[in-house]
């Protein structure tokens, strides 16, 4: 197993949300309406968590194949929400005496966690 994995990153703006609204059909104003979002608790447009998780995916596709990522059970925790010109990497490390469990998260540009969790790698059948 490799000890780290080989970060997947993202630059968010509006453009991409909006794209990825449209892909998911999910146009929560939060993600959509700048005024709407301005007016809300979160004080602006916040890009879909999802969006940002599939940056773990692509890290541990990147890192360890396909056919290992068919068999990872993803326990994730969404921590703060990513903005508008914000850039989120994903990666993660296997951790210590774990054997087939890494610590994952999505991390913005000034090195907050955004997502954090476990990957843990079930055995082939």
């Amino acid at each position: 197993m490799q000890k780290v994995l080989e970060p997947a990153s993202n630059h968010v703006d509006f453009e991409s949300i909006l794209n990825y609204a449209d892909v998911t059909q999910d146009y929560n104003p939060i993600h959509v309406d700048k005024e709407f979002a301005a007016k809300s608790p979160m004080g602006g447009i916040i890009a879909h968590g999802t969006m940002s998780l599939a940056l773990i995916w692509q890290s541990l596709k990147k890192t360890l194949g396909a056919g290992v990522v068919n068999r990872v059970h993803l326990d994730i925790r969404f921590v703060s929400p990513v903005r508008i010109d914000d850039t989120v990497t994903g990666g993660g490390e296997l951790k210590e005496g774990s054997g087939q469990v890494y610590d994952v998260w999505v991390k913005n540009q000034d090195g907050q966690i955004v997502i954090k969790g476990t990957a843990e790698i079930k055995a082939a059948s």
